[in-house]
């Protein structure tokens, strides 16, 4: 076999260039898929009690519940921070202070907005917090805007937030 000297630094016998190159194409196929591994992101640990590497268990709809991995719940964050966070501060509501992101006030809208499913739904097309009109209060998010996939890790995040992170919806920190 013929060695390569690599940067000057070290010998890679042919076997370990191939791999090295394998491995490479395999990173730089998966990198944009979002399937890379998530730098550490404090809040997710530590608020929402779910480190690296680490599921949340999280209900899809009324039958189904599904595990969420700590990647998808960063994801979520970043898409809520981008996208929702100048109306939602720590899970309130600025131009409704009375209903907030809270799991409680959650659970008291109809229809209830307690799964994923349901606050996908809610975001595709708001509805006052009775469910009987439309909503101006929050923009209606188009297919073009965000993708399925990314309105399900926002509510994902939203609901571990409601579910474990404090103070999240309310005004006591």
């Amino acid at each position: 076999m013929t060695e390569i000297r690599w940067f000057g630094l070290s010998r890679v016998q042919d076997w370990g260039w191939k791999t090295l190159i394998w491995v490479m194409g395999l990173w730089l196929f998966w990198m944009p898929l979002g399937v890379a591994i998530a730098a550490p992101d404090p809040y997710v640990s530590q608020y929402l009690k779910v480190p690296p590497g680490a599921v949340a268990t999280l209900a899809i709809d009324s039958q189904t519940q599904r595990e969420v991995f700590y990647a998808e719940l960063l994801q979520g964050k970043k898409l809520f921070e981008q996208n929702c966070l100048a109306c939602h501060v720590g899970g309130a509501t600025l131009s409704n202070p009375a209903v907030s992101l809270a799991l409680a006030d959650l659970q008291a809208a109809t229809p209830p907005r307690t799964t994923v499913a349901a606050l996908v739904a809610y975001m595709r097309h708001p509805l006052t917090y009775d469910g009987q009109e439309e909503s101006f209060d929050c923009r209606e998010i188009s297919p073009s805007w965000l993708s399925d996939a990314e309105l399900e890790a926002i509510a994902g995040f939203v609901l571990r937030a409601a579910q474990v992170a404090p103070g999240w919806g309310s005004d006591r920190f």
